[in-house]
């Protein structure tokens, strides 16, 4: 079926978006975002917690923060519950969106100072992981109020489909900062350079954690930010960006790095069904993949290759179809509610 010229473009200046980096046109002129179903607490939820959820917006992957925005909702036994926190570079910009699509939901939109990290940055495998927003999840423990002592960071491509509060029931007791799923046979050794590991000292970095060093994904992570606070773990992070950028090139992959330097080892394991990472393809060519074996709780596009260009451009991969019932950009002749999902 032929694309809109309305798709059709948006689909070409997301493209380019991601690819050159072009800015995109000023707020109003942003993809239009049809309203997402309203969805209500039942009478069990009386006392439930309320779960904070921390997501960031850009206008290159907007689209993504909605769908998965929804897809929490649609899946929680109480969406009333749920407090989002938004990190934008511009807020003022992206929150009469989020408004727009979602007019009784319970968020704010905190502004992220690219400043912070502009001269912390070094180049990485792919432009994308070098936007200054990708490294917000580093801040979030000082932008967050204090009042919020425990968060769950979802990447902008992912979608939920199970109830998040089970997510947030891991216990991180006794002294745990960060909990995710971990993958103990990925090759831990390949996220760092050789000049990492021929060093004297870096390496040492490594020793004496809890449990040997694995690799777990950043996108989906619960943290004690009380826990965060109180051991200065932005600052330990902002080290190993330090080192990096002055001192030796010791890995290749934007934030995720220096995450693995601080927290692997460290890390309360949650079950891989909370990260089916992996679906947008690797680095390079954006392939598509399988689900990993295993139940299925969230599907994560982490990789080149991002569910709502591919559907535009007429060649999805065959999960794509798993993340489209929740795209809440608006058509033209098709602002129907979402029946199906």
């Amino acid at each position: 079926m032929a694309l809109s010229p309305f798709v059709a473009a948006v689909g070409i200046l997301l493209v380019a978006t991601v690819s050159f980096g072009w800015a995109l046109p000023a707020a109003s002129e942003l993809p239009r975002f049809r309203e997402a179903p309203a969805f209500r607490n039942g009478p069990s939820c009386v006392s439930a917690p309320i779960i904070h959820i921390a997501v960031t917006l850009d206008a290159a992957y907007l689209r993504g923060s909605l769908a998965g925005v929804l897809s929490i909702l649609r899946h929680s036994s109480c969406p009333e519950s749920i407090t989002f926190h938004f990190l934008a570079t511009r807020p003022r910009r992206f929150r009469p969106a989020v408004a727009a699509s979602f007019p009784s939901l319970a968020f704010d939109v905190h502004r992220f100072d690219p400043a912070l990290v502009r001269g912390l940055i070094s180049s990485s495998v792919r432009r994308a992981l070098d936007q200054p927003l990708n490294y917000a999840r580093i801040y979030l423990a000082d932008i967050l109020p204090r009042s919020v002592r425990r968060v769950i960071y979802f990447d902008s491509d992912l979608v939920v489909v199970d109830d998040v509060a089970r997510l947030w029931a891991t216990d991180l007791a006794p002294d745990h900062v960060l909990a995710a799923p971990e993958y103990c046979h990925a090759n831990f050794t390949s996220y760092f350079t050789d000049r990492f590991w021929s060093d004297p000292v870096f390496p040492r970095s490594l020793s004496g954690r809890r449990r040997p060093p694995c690799y777990f994904n950043t996108g989906v992570m619960v943290m004690d930010l009380d826990r965060w606070r109180a051991g200065g773990y932005t600052r330990k992070l902002e080290g190993w960006m330090e080192v990096q950028k002055r001192e030796a090139r010791i890995y290749e992959l934007g934030s995720l790095p220096p995450f693995l330097l601080v927290f692997a080892g460290e890390v309360k394991g949650v079950e891989h069904r909370w990260n089916q990472h992996g679906l947008g393809g690797d680095n390079v060519e954006g392939l598509c993949r399988d689900l990993h074996p295993g139940p299925v709780s969230l599907l994560h596009w982490s990789g080149k290759g991002k569910p709502w260009l591919r559907l535009d451009a007429g060649r999805p991969c065959p999960l794509d179809a798993l993340w489209a019932p929740y795209d809440l950009l608006r058509r033209d002749g098709h602002d129907d509610l979402f029946t199906d999902i």
